[in-house]
């Protein structure tokens, strides 16, 4: 048994000596010299530009809310109205008092005709009565805004309010947001990115809730203030819908291209991410095949940023060279390789 492992061992490993010498299978692609451009992205959410929060005039009892979140309105549309009984009575009693100072004003005249009263008091008197006329406008104005319609058309976006609670004036009862006025990513950057934004430049838009599809936006404002809780600039991005069904809230993916920056390269030599062997922050290995000898030459090379699948390597490769992809983490250098598959011919 013994002279029987000895044996089996002694073939093993001349099997794997074997291996060793056989050339490797790989595969190898050009150094690629590509242009760079400079782009930054963001995560923001989508909204319609004019977003209007709708409230009652007048403090009171909600009688009814109309719509729902979600409903497509039109403009003069009635969406929730007050109780009527306190708004009616407001202008009621301004009409009254409007009736009496114009009987007290006529009787002042009358008197002051007959020499009974003085000038004095009918000029006080038309005073009084101009300022009922007044009141009377007012409580009239209050009236027509004890009800809220559409301003524009719309969709109503949050319900803020029920039949039967009491909202004082001003307070937000429904969000309406316009469709005619299209829709918008805001998205927060750092103060190096803004400042290389241009207003009108193109971007690209994708979202989690439409998977593989890229909307076309465009840079329509750009903060001249940083927020003053995130110290970033608040960007504006303006985005077409393309027959999708937008929907307020949807999380936005932003990529946005920014001005060069003085003395930095427009071009970049860049490999396959799956070149590189024993990565270490921006140090790394690569195999760079000789097609005279058909054997890897290790290189150690410098990297800089990813671009998508691709790695920018800044020392150590020139364009053109063919680098090993496929069978590079199994390569030692100067390892005979048999390239199965060459793209660079």
């Amino acid at each position: 048994v013994a002279v029987a492992a000895l044996l089996g061992a002694c073939g093993a490993e001349k099997r794997a000596d074997t291996a060793d010498t056989q050339p490797a299978a790989v595969r190898a692609v050009p150094v690629a010299s590509v242009a760079v451009t400079a782009q930054t992205r963001a995560v923001g959410v989508l909204a319609p530009r004019d977003e209007i929060r709708l409230a009652f005039k007048v403090g009171g009892v909600v009688d009814s809310v109309r719509v729902e979140s979600g409903d497509i309105v039109r403009k003069g549309q009635v969406l929730a109205e007050l109780k009527r009984a306190e708004v009616d009575a407001a202008v009621s009693q301004a009409a009254e008092g409007v009736e009496k100072a114009r009987r007290d004003l006529e009787r002042a005249r009358q008197l002051r005709i007959d020499e009974v009263a003085t000038e004095e008091q009918v000029q006080d008197l038309t005073t009084a009565y101009n300022v009922a006329r007044s009141n009377v406008d007012a409580a009239r104005f209050n009236a027509r805004f004890a009800r809220i319609e559409a301003p524009v058309d719309g969709i109503v976006f949050e319900r803020m309010a029920e039949g039967g609670e009491l909202v004082p004036p001003g307070q937000p009862v429904i969000v309406l947001g316009s469709t005619a006025s299209g829709w918008v990513v805001r998205v927060g950057l750092a103060d190096r990115d803004a400042v290389r934004v241009e207003s009108g430049a193109p971007a690209q838009v994708t979202f989690d809730a439409f998977p593989g599809r890229a909307f076309e936006g465009r840079v329509t404002r750009i903060g001249a203030a940083a927020n003053r809780v995130t110290g970033t600039f608040e960007v504006e991005i303006e985005v077409q819908p393309q027959g999708a069904r937008f929907a307020r809230g949807l999380v936005a993916k932003v990529a946005l291209p920014l001005s060069p920056l003085p003395d930095v390269a427009s071009s970049a030599t860049v490999v396959p991410v799956t070149a590189l062997v024993d990565a270490d922050g921006q140090r790394a290995t690569v195999y760079v095949l000789d097609r005279e000898h058909n054997v890897a030459r290790r290189k150690d090379v410098t990297l800089g940023p990813l671009l998508g699948e691709q790695v920018i390597v800044t020392v150590g490769l020139t364009a053109g060279e063919p680098v090993i992809t496929d069978g590079a983490a199994w390569l030692t250098d100067g390892r005979s390789v048999r390239v199965v598959s060459d793209d660079g011919g």
